[in-house]
């Protein structure tokens, strides 16, 4: 039997970072069956691969954004008579709209149920869905490292699942569970060790948990002894609790160069409509510059043209860039299926927009603002993200990296910085020769309502 585990391709281009679910899946297939042969794809990479990609079973993982060319690469390997069996975050959120183009589909985690699917494909008794529930996080396998190869150089590495924070926009908590479950320690030095190279990321969807930081601390110190280099995502609130500087400090000393913040909202009204005021804190820039002065580089992440957001913010936006002096990443707002936001925007959703317009790059409901159309949105944004990525900008910040992470901090800013840049140039293009399309969708009778899809 083979097996073939392929990621679908990224709305704007190829990235260094493996896409982790590959390499894990792997691990779990081998953990289950060790006779199964496998092979990995990474679409970013080998876009044109699947007309004549042979095996028994193709297992396709898709998140809202790769959702419609996940779609394809599936429906062209069933019309040649493969087996496709979907799942991810969008399977999760959608598992009926999935159904449409798989022999089977699974929601939620894999680990319960992927002996079972693999068992049941090889007696010819597929069910159409396959439901993994939360478990404990003991005895994961560690990933199968190097077997993707097409020059993806960083992997990721997640030590945690669940989110208690009730951000409006996220369905990770939904899909993860509210409660926070963390792998044994030992395990994540283990995963960690095999990575090959010295830089990796952390995935998990925070770093530091609020009232969980001894558990932080401990891991921290354990990864000392790697000597590897790495960069992660870390709310803001635990920074400036009383445990902050232990934190900060074990983090650095373990390797940590950057952390990469859900800032969220310019504005604190954004805040409180996301429910996100509790997870960045009282006092986000007091935050930022605490992070600095321990030496650890910040990248922002957040959202403009919310249907509470005004023209202003982005020009704020860039004002906080240089107030900071970090690196931000902005996005357009996104009601990703299955969440909160999704459910309050539906009366405003522009219907006709399908999940290939849900990059984070486009207006996909209406604004109450007459001023805030969605052209409007839409050049706003690429012109605030194209200021904010400025070559000028991007080595004057690499400049300002803490000078005790020189050389990999600097060369990780670049690489952090560069790519999306390159990325969102190429979304530039592409909105510009494609706005007139997307507006007639948007402008059609009923466009602003129910959903996509």
């Amino acid at each position: 039997m083979k097996l073939c585990i392929i990621k679908p391709p990224l709305p704007f281009g190829w990235t260094p970072v493996a896409p982790p679910i590959l390499e894990y899946l792997a691990a779990l297939t081998r953990q289950a069956d060790p006779s199964i042969e496998i092979e990995l794809y990474s679409a970013s990479a080998t876009p044109d691969v699947f007309d004549t990609l042979e095996c028994d079973l193709a297992a396709i993982s898709l998140l809202t954004p790769t959702a419609v060319p996940g779609y394809r690469i599936a429906d062209g390997l069933r019309a040649r008579g493969i087996k496709v069996v979907l799942g991810g975050m969008h399977v999760s959120a959608l598992p009926e709209e999935a159904r449409l183009h798989a022999d089977a589909v699974v929601t939620g985690e894999a680990e319960g149920v992927w002996p079972q699917v693999l068992a049941d494909f090889r007696a010819g008794r597929m069910q159409p869905i396959y439901r993994g529930e939360q478990r404990p996080l003991e005895g994961l396998p560690t990933p199968l490292y190097g077997m993707l190869k097409h020059g993806h150089d960083f992997r990721i590495v997640n030590t945690s699942r669940g989110c208690p924070y009730p951000c409006s926009f996220c369905t990770v908590s939904k899909v993860f569970g509210a409660k926070i479950r963390m792998r044994p320690i030992d395990d994540v030095v283990r995963d960690v060790d095999a990575i090959p190279g010295r830089m990796y990321i952390n995935g998990d969807e925070n770093i530091w948990w609020l009232g969980k930081t001894a558990r932080a601390i401990e891991l921290f110190t354990a990864l000392r002894g790697s000597k590897k280099k790495w960069m992660g995502f870390g709310s803001l609130a635990p920074v400036l609790s009383p445990e902050g500087p232990r934190l900060l400090e074990a983090a650095r000393r373990s390797g940590m160069l950057t952390v990469w913040v859900g800032w969220e909202s310019i504005t604190e009204g954004g805040l409180e409509e996301y429910r996100a005021d509790r997870k960045v804190g009282e006092d986000r820039e007091r935050a930022v510059k605490t992070l600095k002065d321990a030496g650890i580089d910040v990248s922002l992440f957040f959202m403009l043209g919310s249907r509470a957001d005004s023209l202003d913010d982005y020009r704020r936006a860039v004002d906080l860039a240089d107030r900071l002096g970090v690196s931000m990443h902005p996005s357009l707002v996104v009601p990703y299926p299955g969440s909160e936001l999704r459910k309050q925007y539906e009366p405003w959703l522009f219907k006709d927009l399908g999940w290939e317009y849900y990059t984070g790059s486009y207006a996909l409901f209406e604004h109450p603002d007459p001023a805030m159309t969605p052209e409007v949105r839409e050049e706003r944004f690429y012109e605030t993200s194209l200021e904010l990525l400025r070559l000028g900008r991007v080595l004057k910040h690499m400049f300002k990296v803490p000078a005790s992470g020189f050389p990999h901090a600097h060369i990780l800013s670049l690489m952090n910085q560069l790519p999306v840049r390159t990325g969102m140039k190429i979304a530039y293009e592409k909105w510009k020769a494609g706005k007139h399309a997307a507006r007639e969708l948007q402008a059609r009778p009923g466009a602003g309502s129910v959903s996509a899809g």
